[in-house]
């Protein structure tokens, strides 16, 4: 198997195991997203392709607005609750869960107006992913790929705790070399790497805002769907040793039992075909 080969297959496995979890606690995606990525396609009721769409939060904002949704998901066990996702929401009848990858989609040629990757494009070979970006989007459609920073803007003393233990987790992991063949992309480097691939003639980053709310148990639940700490107890290795029981402590003390507004900040980088 070749490098690449082993980091796709190792970064969707990593993602086995806790759909349910994933699906519970992480942020539904900005709708705003949907105005703006329509808009800039210029179709109304656009076809939308959703890359990586786990457990499908990113993809079934799409439902009211779009006239065809299709998210593309390797792991299973994700497609399995989006489809549950899916069966539950009464106006969720254009949307359909396939398996593929980022760059073997299985999908036409100009098959969609808008191409989203959600929290997802660092999973992703970068070029082979455009490569099969640029086939399947249509002339003058328009990719974008979003992610949040971690963690959102809540607590100072709980954010402190949560990065805490996320640092201690992914130490963890190196040192017990659990997931060696695990392959993240910089996110940073998305918006040079988009522009780099000669695939988009325009190609622009955009800072968006949304806000959630949620309290102590959120953010434990939160840092439980990283796929570090996952892997870690995926593994046997205890929730004190991970940095977790410190993380709900301290979430505990500085949150008490009050519900509060989390602020989620995303960027957006985008590419018009």
């Amino acid at each position: 198997m070749s490098i690449d080969r082993a980091h796709v297959a190792a970064n969707a496995d990593r993602f086995s195991g806790f759909a349910e979890l994933y699906d519970k606690y992480r942020p539904r995606p900005p709708e705003v997203i949907v105005d703006l990525l329509t808009q800039l396609a210029a179709k109304p009721r656009p076809v939308v392709v959703d890359l990586g769409s786990g457990s499908g939060l990113s993809t079934l904002i799409w439902t009211r607005s779009a006239s065809e949704v299709v998210g593309v998901e390797p792991n299973a066990d994700m497609r399995a609750q989006a489809d549950e996702r899916r069966a539950a929401d009464s106006s969720a009848g254009s949307v359909r869960f396939v398996g593929g990858l980022s760059t073997a989609t299985g999908l036409p040629d100009c098959y969609a107006d808008i191409v989203t990757c959600s929290q997802s494009l660092h999973w992703m070979e970068p070029n082979g992913t455009f490569a099969e970006v640029a086939r399947v989007l249509r002339d003058g459609g328009v990719f974008a790929a979003y992610d949040c920073d971690w963690p959102p803007t809540l607590n100072a003393e709980a954010e402190q705790a949560y990065n805490a233990c996320r640092a201690k987790a992914e130490a963890l992991e190196r040192q017990l070399r659990l997931a060696p063949e695990v392959h993240q992309w910089n996110k940073g480097g998305h918006l040079e790497r988009i522009r780099q691939s000669g695939r988009f003639r325009y190609v622009k980053e955009v800072g968006l805002h949304h806000v959630e709310s949620g309290g102590a148990e959120r953010l434990v639940g939160l840092a439980l769907s990283q796929g570090e700490i996952a892997t870690l107890l995926k593994h046997g290795v205890g929730e004190d040793e991970i940095g977790i029981t410190a993380l709900r402590e301290a979430a505990h003390h500085a949150l008490g039992d009050a519900i509060v507004p989390w602020f989620w900040s995303y960027r957006l980088r985008m590419g018009m075909r």
